[in-house]
This record gives C-alpha cells, sequence and structure tokens, in this order.
C-alpha cells in the first residue's frame, strides 16, 4: 500500500522525483509518445540513476505493487495501472569508443544522440527509422533498421545489459555471466527486469546512399506492384519499405500530399552513390514522384527517408509478417487500403526483410520474425471518439493480409491487443522458453508481463 510515509521514504532514497499517481505532475511524467495510451500508476519515480530504479523495485517489493518502466514512451501499447512507474527519461549517458566500435548507453537515451557521437567516427548504430525513439526498449525487443539486411537486428549486437532484477539488486548479464536470461532479455522485449544500460557494437558506414520518393494517387497501384517485384531481388547492402499514406490536409504537410493516399518509397543503402543510384533507378522508371529526396547522404540524416513524427499523438498499430508479396496479395492490399478506399488509416507500411534478419545471431537470442519476407505494419490515427474504429480497421487489414503471414510478428510491430498480440510474435517453442525464463528470474511477477499466463502490466522496456 503506497501511503503519504512510504513515498516519503523512497524519496529520501533516490535522487529523482518520487510522485503521488494522482499528483498533475505524475500524469506529465507518466505521458509517453502514443497519447492513446494513458498510464494510471499508483506511483511514479522520474529515476536518474541506476540506483533510483534499484530502489523503486525494492519500495514495489514491500508494498507489494507491480513495476512498469517507460521511457519515451513510443511502443507503449497497453496502460500501466495501479503499479509504481519507473521513467528513465533522465538516465542520459552516452559512451563511443571509436576504436573497439562499442557503445553504452543508459535507459532513457534515443538514438540521436547515439547517432551523433558515433557518425564522425564512420561507424553507425543499428537504429531505427527515428532518431526520437529510445534505444532501450527498441533494441531489446529486437530492432529493424536502416542497416537490417546487412547487419541483422539490433539485439543480435547487444554485448551487455546492465539490469535491476526483480529483488532490486543490479546485475550486469553476459552471454558468459548468464547465458539464459541473456538470451531471453535480446529480444523478449521485458519481464526480467529493468534495463538500465546496454552495451552494443556500432558498424562502419563510411558510404552512405538513401532518401524517400513520394507518389500520388494515380501511381500508387503501379508502384506498389513494381516493388513487390524489385525488392527481394536486392542486395543485402539495402534496406527499402514502401508505405501507403493518408496524410492529413494541414500545413504541415507539403501541400501535393494533402488530404490525399500517397505512396512512399523509402531507400538506404550503405556503399557507394553510383551503385545506390543504379539500384533504386528501377523504380524511378516506373513513375514520376512528387517529392523525391533520394540521394547521397550522412547517416547523421537518416530520419529524412521514413520522415517519422515528431510529436506525440495518438494511434494504434497492429502489426504482422509476410511470407512473400505476390500480386494476390497487392490486390487485396489495395482492396483495404488502396487510393479508392475511404478508410480512416494514417499508414500501411510493408518493409523488406531477408539478408542477415533471416539468419541466426552469432550469439543465439530470442529475437522473433527471421522467418519473415516483408514486415506488415498498418497505424490508424486514435483520438478518443475514434478509438474502437481504429482498433477495428488496423484489425481488419492485418486480417485480409493473413493468407500470406506466417502467423508471427516483430515483437516491436506487435502493437496493441494486449497479451495475445505480443505473444504470438514467438513461435510456441521459443514462447515457452521465455516463460521458463521469466519464471526463474521473476517468479513473483514483479515486472508482470504478457509472457505470463495470467498477465499484469509491466516489463522492461
Amino acid at each position: 500500500m503506497h501511503t503519504t510515509s512510504t513515498r516519503e521514504g523512497l524519496s529520501r532514497r533516490v535522487s529523482g522525483a518520487v510522485l503521488d499517481g494522482r499528483d498533475p505532475a505524475a500524469a506529465a511524467e507518466a505521458a509517453g509518445f502514443n497519447t492513446a495510451v494513458t498510464h494510471r500508476p499508483s506511483v511514479v519515480v522520474a529515476a536518474e540513476t541506476a540506483d533510483d530504479v534499484a530502489a523503486a523495485v525494492r519500495h514495489a517489493n514491500a508494498v507489494g505493487s507491480a513495476v512498469a518502466v517507460q521511457a519515451t514512451g513510443h511502443g507503449a501499447a497497453e496502460p500501466v495501472e495501479d503499479a509504481v512507474l519507473v521513467t528513465t527519461t533522465r538516465m542520459q549517458g552516452v559512451h563511443v569508443d571509436p576504436v573497439s566500435r562499442v557503445a553504452r548507453v543508459e535507459a532513457g537515451v534515443r538514438w540521436r544522440a547515439v547517432i551523433d557521437a558515433a557518425v564522425p567516427h564512420g561507424l553507425a548504430p543499428l537504429s531505427g527509422s527515428s532518431s526520437g525513439v529510445g534505444v532501450v526498449g527498441y533494441t531489446l525487443g529486437g530492432g529493424m533498421g536502416h542497416l537490417a539486411r546487412r547487419h541483422g537486428f539490433a539485439a543480435d549486437h547487444v554485448r551487455a545489459v546492465e539490469l535491476v532484477d526483480a529483488e532490486g539488486d543490479l546485475r550486469r548479464v553476459t552471454a558468459d555471466g548468464d547465458p539464459e536470461l541473456f538470451w531471453a532479455l535480446r529480444g523478449g522485449r521485458g519481464g526480467f527486469g529493468i534495463a538500465t544500460a546496454v552495451e552494443f557494437d556500432l558498424v562502419p558506414v563510411p558510404e552512405f546512399f538513401g532518401g524517400a520518393m513520394v507518389f500520388g494517387p494515380a501511381q500508387v497501384e503501379p508502384v506498389l506492384r513494381a516493388f513487390a517485384a524489385w525488392a527481394p531481388a536486392l542486395p543485402e547492402e539495402v534496406t527499402t519499405s514502401v508505405a501507403l499514406l493518408r496524410l492529413p490536409p494541414v500545413d504541415e504537410v507539403p501541400p501535393p500530399l494533402r488530404g490525399v493516399v500517397s505512396l512512399a518509397l523509402r531507400f538506404g543503402y550503405a556503399g557507394p552513390a553510383a551503385r545506390g543510384a543504379e539500384l533504386v533507378a528501377p523504380m524511378r522508371r516506373v513513375g514520376t514522384p512528387l517529392l523525391d529526396s533520394v540521394g547521397p547522404m550522412s547517416f547523421a540524416a537518416v530520419d529524412g527517408i521514413h520522415m517519422d513524427p515528431t510529436e506525440p499523438m495518438p494511434a494504434v498499430m497492429r502489426g504482422g509478417l509476410l511470407h512473400s508479396a505476390p500480386e494476390a496479395l497487392v490486390d487485396a492490399l489495395l482492396g483495404v487500403a488502396g487510393p479508392d478506399v475511404e478508410v480512416p488509416l494514417a499508414m500501411v507500411e510493408l518493409r523488406l526483410m531477408g539478408g542477415a534478419l533471416a539468419r541466426p545471431a552469432a550469439v543465439p537470442n530470442a529475437v522473433a520474425g527471421r522467418e519473415g519476407a516483408f514486415s506488415l505494419s498498418v497505424v490508424a490515427p486514435a483520438p478518443p471518439p475514434l478509438l474502437a474504429t481504429a482498433h477495428a480497421v488496423t484489425e481488419g487489414v492485418v486480417r485480409t493480409l493473413e493468407p500470406w503471414s506466417p502467423g508471427t510478428t516483430l515483437v516491436n510491430f506487435a502493437g496493441h491487443g494486449g497479451g495475445q498480440a505480443l505473444t504470438r510474435a514467438w513461435a510456441p517453442d521459443v514462447l515457452e522458453r521465455l516463460r521458463r525464463v521469466k519464471e526463474s528470474v521473476d517468479p513473483r511477477h514483479v515486472f508482470g508481463d504478457a509472457l505470463a499466463p495470467a498477465a499484469a502490466p509491466g516489463g522492461a522496456r
């Protein structure tokens, strides 16, 4: 039970703020990027150090509460209710060693800080489509970014995880020290503790060529069909995707794209510009884009490829995997999300997989999705009056494309839908192994999550 005296006792043991869940300041502290998800914790601990996180967990144990954690809140899919919520946004330590090509980052760090520290050395992290996303949650969920087909998932390159466990003790988890927990942490999303820092490899990227081409409504169908045929033959150095977009008629959107259905082709190539131009040339011949930013670029500018939103907003997301993208799938996708359909969607994306994403990690881990040829992401705007509609329409697109799905998904793209949406990411044997690790490290379900048969809110991010 969280009384005033117990909160005051916790406040004396941490350097950050401790807020009653009913305090208006707690709502602001608990707010994440996806404003469709509203957390209602009993206590919020604004951690500044790993010791603060440990104190919060020990406090939760003493009062019999569950513990949840949030950095940026990009991946929030279900609300935290009546738990101790640890926020890690103030834990901002970043260290890049250009000689060993290794970075160590604390739990609140976003990818922008790592990119800016690595690029001057000709190095890059395996970051995602937006540099505003938090490093730890993205990485421990798998992490599939602009260099993924060449180097694999971000979790494949983790060397160590610094963790506060269910007893409130600080641990450094490695392949040598605790191989089973190390396996589970990389790709298992959460429920095993709170990661306070991660250490991972950086990769050399001396040259990069990429950007986006955005096509208007009349060219959506031919470009989408051409992409489905062109993408699978690309070399591993290319990571690419297409997204059906429905952008609102607002000033922030370029005039040709306001209020219409468009198609964005995203392209990234880790290599010389001349070769990159040659590889993307077939798509340039399909149609004339309304916008075209594809060309030589610094990896520091990769946010310009996907142009993901930078301001918090309410949204519902569902995801899946596809084992192929034949003509029949393109027909089905156009039938539920194409320019001729009135539907309240923001984006439907197909992202090319394969290459290093299909190969096992050098040090085995629990990352899901290696069987996918493409990933599927469906996003709908979800202001409160449209929340139920957003759930229905995103689920409808996923179900329409189920004939081409292996039945699994990427952990980070599982989206809304509760525990069932998350646990379908893994093959049954992997899920069972994750549950065994969970029971061994957190038998009381301090970090309750969807891995447990009876899930509670929370989980390491």
